[in-house]
């Protein structure tokens, strides 16, 4: 349960931190909601783990302010020692022009704002450009960290002009530090931007006090299987009722809602209500989140990529292992946290044989759990975030590599390597 919020008439963020002074700004358009823990608006992975990350960092005692959208909250607002400032309305002004003013001319005036040492962007984007042009203006750090694998595709096919690909290539290549999910991705930036990246493991809160209980294996009679994502094409709800109408022995709880009403979404939303054995339960507040999880034997994932996926790290923190057609650095397979497949058939077969075997069923729920402590707790994986922000603060920014020439990543003194190998609108 996120803890209220309430407003203060001081600037948290010029508190000198006894840890070394670092003064923090997470740039996040979305992360209002998950912040102040309200049931509404955009909630995503991005939004959950810089609101986590800002909460830590400011309970470690620095300075820390979150650029947000303005969604009606006050000025002066802090919650949980994190300063809140607003950018201004998501709609606001004229389209074709507010893409300049009020957005990138709010994103200006409230930078200089917070007025940081290190400024924090995760999610590529036009926004993550527009973060490191102001930093490399200014003299501050900038860090960047990588959300999803289309982000280290030169490509970048999620991004739809020339201006929103132009302005992430530069804040990519512009950041004096990049931080990566994955092996995979990892990879990539070196292998097709030429860019060194640090990995670090992405990190999920645990259950809270009365929310963990060691699953059972479940009864072959009430076998639940959750899915859990916002309804869009890239997360393919389509295959999961599928998969539903070929095993009406099992029940499917869908937790997600569409970010706005397509024709997609409305077909997909009509159909699912028709399948006796599909539970959709719309945009579930992350606070009843556990309650999916310990019902579900199993979280099915059918999306056509990810990063590192929150839902996975959630589950895996209750001990529920994921049947998926994304496999983050094979671990899925690798670790035996459940099981990989890569078509609607192959699901299938995978959940018959995961589910219809208590003995697998129980080694792979002890694998995630244990996966998951390893690698993805709060205490395993914010100290290396904080490590990669203060090695930032101590070297000045650096120009950009050359292609097919890395540049070198200065290694944080305290970063382990782990075992392991959002939403801003549309630039108009």
């Amino acid at each position: 349960m996120t803890a209220p919020a309430t407003r203060v008439a001081t600037r948290p963020n010029r508190q000198i931190s006894v840890l070394g002074g670092m003064r923090l700004c997470v740039v996040a358009h979305s992360a209002f909601p998950t912040l102040a823990g309200e049931p509404k608006g955009h909630v995503g992975g991005v939004e959950r783990q810089t609101s986590l990350l800002a909460r830590w960092l400011a309970a470690r005692g620095y300075g820390v302010s979150v650029l947000t959208w303005d969604e009606g909250q006050p000025d002066d607002l802090v919650i949980d020692g994190v300063r809140v400032t607003k950018i201004c309305r998501r709609n606001a002004g004229l389209r074709g022009l507010r893409f300049f003013h009020p957005r990138w001319t709010g994103l200006v005036r409230a930078m200089r704002e917070a007025d940081a040492d290190v400024y924090y962007h995760n999610c590529g984007e036009y926004v993550t450009g527009q973060v490191a042009l102001w930093c490399r203006r200014n003299g501050r750090a900038f860090v960047y960290s990588v959300a999803s694998d289309p982000d280290c595709d030169p490509r970048l096919p999620e991004m739809k002009t020339l201006r929103e690909r132009a302005l992430y290539r530069h804040g990519l290549r512009s950041a004096n530090r990049v931080i990566v999910q994955t092996r995979t991705q990892k990879h990539m930036l070196r292998s097709r931007f030429g860019i060194e990246s640090l990995v670090i493991p992405m990190p999920c809160a645990e259950p809270a006090d009365g929310e963990w209980v060691r699953p059972a294996a479940p009864a072959p009679e009430s076998v639940r299987v959750a899915w859990v994502g916002r309804i869009g094409t890239v997360k393919r709800l389509e295959w999961l009722l599928d998969i539903a109408e070929a095993l009406p022995e099992y029940s499917f709880d869908v937790a997600g809602a569409p970010d706005e009403t397509t024709p997609y979404s409305q077909a997909l939303l009509a159909r699912a209500a028709a399948i006796r054995n599909v539970a959709m339960h719309g945009r579930v507040n992350p606070g009843d989140m556990p309650r999916i999880y310990r019902a579900a034997a199993c979280l099915c994932c059918t999306s056509v990529f990810e990063g590192f996926p929150n839902t996975f790290l959630e589950a895996w923190s209750h001990g529920v292992p994921v049947v998926s057609s994304f496999d983050p650095d094979h671990l899925i397979a690798e670790r035996h946290l459940g099981a990989v497949a890569h078509d609607v058939p192959g699901l299938i077969l995978a959940l018959r044989s995961l589910l219809g075997s208590p003995e697998r069923w129980k080694q792979a729920s002890a694998n995630v759990r244990r996966y998951y402590l390893e690698n993805h707790t709060i205490e395993a994986a914010m100290p290396q975030f904080e490590a990669v922000f203060l090695d930032a603060l101590k070297h000045p920014p650096r120009g950009a590599a050359a292609p097919g020439n890395p540049r070198p990543a200065t290694e944080p003194t305290r970063l382990v390597t782990p075992q392991s190998g959002a939403d801003t609108g549309s630039p108009e």
